[in-house]
């Protein structure tokens, strides 16, 4: 069976936001390893944006959106862990959430608990499980204890306030980066130990304040070409550079004599390579569902578009007009 009165967000060619457009499609059944779900909200990330640019290419013409949550309508064979009429969420590629329904792989889909609605649950999941493979498995050669200090750039974006909040429910001393004191004065309420306001302050010179000299055990960036040789002064010996984004540009090829001073350690990390199976995809959501149900860690839902808006909702991201978490609703 075909239903042919669905509609996204497809985009032909690589471009700005203008190249989005509302079209409609037909959304048939699911096939072995695959379910339907229905949408009741779509996340936005800054990953849709390097989509949309072709900096991550994918085949055109195609869709846009990496998370969302709604209820399973059909499973297809070999799929165990869902059933029709399950609430579900995911964080899951390929492209594609910006719509109001659609056939995907299982792999990455999750029953979403009662207490958690479907913005929230379209919101957290590739944010927060983002955050749960950098502050639960992305660690520097000691592990980090309570006490110890972070630095997380960006903290007041969607996955630097969960970020800001988990690392204090885990007892560590967030220091957050962002560009403006209205930032830094949320990344602070959310449970960031310091904030810095990049634009005008010194991070290297502050970071040294703030440990007294000692460094950070880990740098968490997501900027990338602004921020990444900086970063490397903020370190401690032995400290971990982990760069999972690059909003400010790609990285210039390194030389990796830059790590011999302190022996530190460098990694590229993405959440994909953790969510590898089902089995990993699970553990890792059930985490994620254990800090947000016990109110660990909120999910500030800031922006609500409309799907049509969605070109707006990417101008809003890249003028930095964001904080906390956006969707889109169908």
């Amino acid at each position: 069976m075909i239903h042919p009165n669905e509609k996204a967000i497809l985009f032909a060619r690589a471009g700005g936001p203008e190249v989005l457009e509302l079209q409609p499609v037909a959304v048939g059944e699911p096939g072995p390893g695959e379910v339907r779900i229905r949408h009741h909200a779509c996340g936005l990330n800054y990953i849709d944006v390097y989509f949309r640019l072709g900096t991550y290419p994918q085949p055109l013409p195609g869709g846009l959106g990496m998370e969302g949550a709604g209820v399973i309508e059909a499973v297809g064979p070999g799929v165990t862990h869902l059933q029709p009429g399950d609430r579900a969420a995911y964080a899951s590629q390929p492209p594609g959430a910006y719509c109001t329904a659609r056939v995907m792989p299982a792999t990455h889909v999750v029953r979403l608990p009662d207490g958690i609605d479907f913005e929230t649950g379209a919101a957290m999941m590739l944010k927060g499980l983002t955050v749960q493979y950098l502050l639960r498995r992305t660690l520097p050669a000691q592990g980090l204890q309570p006490g110890d200090h972070v630095l997380f750039h960006a903290a007041a974006g969607g996955v630097g306030l969960i970020a800001c909040q988990w690392a204090r429910a885990l007892g560590l001393q967030l220091i957050g980066t962002a560009g403006s004191q209205v930032k830094c004065e949320l990344a602070l309420a959310n449970g960031a130990a310091h904030a810095i306001d990049y634009s005008k302050e010194d991070f290297v010179a502050r970071v040294n304040e703030i440990t007294g000299g000692a460094g950070v055990k880990v740098v968490y960036d997501s900027v990338g070409r602004d921020t990444f040789e900086r970063s490397l002064q903020c370190l401690r010996p032995f400290g971990l550079m982990a760069l999972f984004g690059a909003s400010s540009g790609p990285v210039p090829p390194v030389d990796i004599g830059l790590l011999a001073k302190k022996s530190l350690y460098l990694t590229r990390p993405t959440l994909f390579t953790h969510l590898a199976s089902r089995e990993a995809t699970q553990a890792m959501a059930d985490e994620l569902f254990e800090v947000v149900g016990s109110g660990a860690v909120a999910i500030p839902v800031e922006r609500r578009y409309a799907l049509a808006d969605a070109a707006q909702a990417h101008r809003d991201l890249e003028a930095r007009l964001t904080t906390g978490c956006s969707v889109l609703l169908p």
